[in-house]
């Protein structure tokens, strides 16, 4: 039987592969704001990589983040983080029942690759200097 970091090294050498040759695509209409690039499981044929990415999700290697009032769970390796526009636990993504989006950023290496607020840019120069709000504990007075 191999040893847990054996396997492990194994997972993560199955999902960098994956991620290399997935034909990435830059998402124009972001291009100058939070740029990114994206996949279609369907379309692009990257189900078995929708699978890893939910896996590892499942395991409990995604981090909650922030953009904006949108809560999201991150996967992070190597230099990005990895994201889906649904949340992982309503995919079934060998069903190849719908296209589903699976997007990467280069990490910013600051606060932004956690928390992206009002007042933030996704210019990589622009490096935040305000705090990262609290919004589990704030109150609208709107």
């Amino acid at each position: 039987m191999l040893h847990p970091l054996a396997m492990l090294a194994i997972v993560m050498t199955r999902l960098t592969e994956l991620i290399e040759s997935a034909p990435w695509r830059e998402a124009v209409t972001y291009r100058d704001t939070w740029p990114h690039e994206y996949v279609l499981s369907e379309k692009d044929d990257q189900r078995e990589l929708l699978a890893a990415i939910c896996a590892r999700f499942h395991a409990g290697e995604g981090v909650a983040g922030r953009f904006f009032r949108m809560t999201n769970t991150y996967l992070f390796a190597g230099d990005h983080k990895y994201w889906l526009m649904t949340d992982y636990r309503k995919i079934n993504p060998l069903a190849g029942e719908d296209n589903y989006v699976v997007n990467r950023a280069l990490l910013y290496r600051d606060r932004r690759d956690f928390v992206i607020q009002p007042g933030d840019t996704g210019r990589p120069g622009d490096y935040p200097t305000s705090p990262a709000h609290d919004w589990t504990n704030r109150t609208e007075t709107r």
